[in-house]
């Protein structure tokens, strides 16, 4: 791994343990501190691109996003080759298949055990006729799971985050969530909630207590079981939305024929330039927008428009990347 960045390169890194838009802002506090250093994070991709000077290591980069209770690293050289190393035909579905395991499986399993036990706590705490005797200590029963294994990274974030000294959404839901569990413990086992034939009214009253009857099981499990169902919808439309785009991406040209001094030079599409002319051969895809300055064609523009309705194109005319060369040979 390369630890010299030469003078104003871009680096990209992988940024790990980040869980709401807050993380993200913290690291990229913290990188823009450095000497030298421009960066940006995306919550939304997990990234951060930072701009860096001459005489900045990478190794200093993934050391302040470690201080800041992260994890970073360089893109694996596999991830950046996977879109053009997919078949055509594998499409958003390939990409959200080879997915499944890694991102969504253990939030899913997370997600399926807060859902299972914390419905029939909240069903039992709202509703009076479901409260049989001892009933409560069913509720713990199912609680302490949700609270335990499926609150469990909002817990280790929460820590994470105090040992640096900062808070995030992980803070108040785990904070939320061990202050509803822990009074409901003290009222089961010290207090009067523990006692056979306690019941919970459902009442809108206000009343004096001293609240050693009161448990707020329900409170507990249900905040993890909504929290965790947001998280998943995210992380389901992060997954959906970077397969749409992959697809996107693989509708374009890999590569192009570029004119130069009348000789046709075939080019790695990066290294397309304004300016430059190029030729697209019958069936080939046009590799960017541009204007035909030789030759005439029927386009195929099915790709973008969904319509498979040839379009007659000639000199003058302006074409649009990512079309099929249907006709005759074109320069643009």
């Amino acid at each position: 791994m390369t630890t010299q960045a030469p003078a104003s390169t871009e680096v990209d890194l992988r940024i790990g343990g980040m869980t709401c838009a807050s993380c993200a802002a913290r690291i990229e506090k913290k990188l823009n501190r450095m000497e030298g250093v421009e960066a940006t994070v995306n919550y939304a991709t997990g990234k951060a691109r930072a701009v860096v000077a001459d005489g900045v290591r990478i190794a200093d980069l993934v050391a302040t996003v470690e201080a800041t209770g992260y994890t970073a690293a360089l893109p694996a050289p596999d991830t950046a080759r996977a879109p053009a190393a997919r078949p055509a035909g594998a499409g958003a579905q390939g990409a959200e298949a080879g997915a499944e395991p890694d991102e969504l499986a253990p939030l899913r399993q997370r997600l399926a055990t807060a859902l299972a036990l914390a419905v029939p706590v909240i069903a039992m705490a709202m509703v009076p006729a479901l409260q049989f005797d001892n009933w409560q200590w069913l509720s713990l029963t199912l609680a302490a799971p949700v609270v335990t294994y499926a609150a469990w990274p909002f817990h280790r974030a929460a820590w994470t985050n105090l040992k640096h000294g900062a808070a995030t959404m992980d803070t108040l839901v785990s904070l939320g969530t061990l202050a509803a569990f822990g009074w409901s413990l003290w009222a089961l086992f010290l207090g009067h909630a523990g006692m056979p034939g306690m019941r919970h009214a459902f009442e809108f009253s206000l009343a004096r207590g001293d609240g050693s009857a009161d448990i707020y099981l329900e409170a507990a499990a249900g905040i993890v079981a909504f929290v965790l169902a947001g998280r998943y919808f995210e992380a389901r439309a992060k997954r959906t939305a970077g397969a749409a785009l992959t697809a996107l991406l693989e509708l374009g040209a890999k590569d192009v024929t570029v004119l130069r001094g009348g000789v046709e030079v075939r080019l790695p599409i990066a290294e397309l330039a304004p300016g430059m002319r190029f030729v697209v051969r019958p069936g080939e895809k046009i590799a960017t927008d541009g204007t035909v300055v030789e030759g005439s064609s029927a386009v195929d523009a099915s790709m973008l428009t969904g319509e498979s309705v040839p379009v007659e194109v000639t000199v003058g005319d302006t074409v649009t990347g990512a079309t099929l060369n249907a006709g005759g040979r074109l320069v643009v």
